[in-house]
């Protein structure tokens, strides 16, 4: 690969359009900036009246990600956020299955059912050619006022081995049919008591220790394929930077401490935590630098038709600075890569 078609592998981008036709964009992205997955949704967040972002019924999307597939010299992972319940890009009004929360499933807390649902989930998703689920949440139940984690009934438990255990149930279901998991976010984000989608979130006074359990756990046994990173400032681990672009819990943390040697994405990095402060010029050098290996553009929190363009030229410009070397590239790219070969052959 050339340094611009590894780059492009480090790239999950969101688009807009429900069919081959609308697609225009994101076609593009795949061709030209050799981007190496998308992700999908059912809103559209930047113009919440305009119509359905991508997902309107399972034959268009099985179609839509037909034809994306078809685009890519190197396979796309094709990602979407389907937890169940609150967050749930596939909904029964366009014709999907029912889910149920990762909070009721802890509440039932009966593995052997826990690993039904997400066997439901999975069979569904790979139905529909999706191969990455970002999902599971393993942050714990830490904090009553969280609005984001507890407020949206995404936690299995506050017991870090009661999550580890529910966990492990949606992770080798996934595996079943041929689905990567990611499970999220990292060090934690259950004892916030903000939301990183609207600016930064400081859990310096809350967080704890034990929200690590879960990652380790799940690591220790071999059950994470890809990691999410969390955008909350715990200066604990970092005094600085919060943590998707800390290379202390990043590298020092996840990789060395805990000993992940799989794929990190990022959080959204246009969420208001990272975008308000410090902008994608700034911020997708120092995520890399800290360890990312996929940078998450959902590019629907706002809307940019050329956001792969431009955070590919961020980093070919920081390689060509000798602020990251190649070899930091080739790293993540091989990371990535080895990620798509257990699910699709030819990767």
């Amino acid at each position: 690969m050339t340094l611009r078609e590894q780059i492009g592998q480090l790239l999950l981008v969101g688009f807009r359009g429900c069919t081959p036709t609308e697609c225009g964009f994101v076609e593009r992205a795949i061709r030209e900036q050799h981007i190496g997955g998308v992700i999908l949704f059912d809103q559209e967040m930047a113009e919440p009246s305009t119509r359905r972002r991508n997902i309107e019924s399972p034959q268009q999307v099985r179609a839509l990600i037909t034809y994306l597939q078809a685009q890519a010299a190197h396979p796309l992972l094709i990602a979407v956020d389907q937890e169940g319940g609150r967050v749930n890009r596939l909904k029964p009004e366009y014709g999907f299955p029912a889910s149920s929360s990762h909070e009721e499933l802890g509440q039932l807390n009966q593995p052997t059912e826990t690993y039904r649902h997400a066997e439901r989930i999975a069979h569904n998703l790979a139905a529909l050619g999706f191969n990455l689920n970002l999902a599971p949440v393993v942050d714990l139940d830490a904090h009553p006022d969280n609005p984001i984690i507890k407020g949206k009934g995404r936690s299995f438990s506050g017991d870090p081995a009661v999550v580890a255990r529910h966990a492990a149930e949606f992770v080798e279901a996934h595996r079943a049919h041929g689905v990567l998991t990611c499970a999220k976010h990292f060090p934690g984000h259950g004892s916030a008591t903000g939301d990183t989608h609207l600016g930064l979130v400081d859990v310096t006074a809350t967080w704890h220790e034990r929200e690590l359990v879960p990652f380790q756990q799940l690591i220790a046994a071999g059950r994470c394929d890809a990691i999410m990173s969390a955008h909350v400032i715990n200066r604990h681990l970092d005094p600085t930077y919060p943590a998707t672009l800390s290379r202390a819990v990043q590298t020092g943390v996840l990789r060395e401490r805990l000993g992940f040697q799989g794929v990190i994405i990022s959080d959204d990095m246009e969420m208001k935590a990272i975008a308000s402060h410090y902008g994608l010029a700034q911020a997708i050098p120092l995520a890399l630098e800290a360890g990312i290996d996929v940078l998450c553009l959902g590019n629907n929190l706002s809307y940019d038709p050329q956001i792969a363009e431009k955070a590919a030229t961020i980093i070919v410009r920081a390689v060509e600075s000798g602020r990251l070397s190649p070899e930091r590239i080739a790293t993540s790219c091989a990371r990535v890569l080895a990620l798509k070969r257990q699910v699709i052959g030819g990767a």
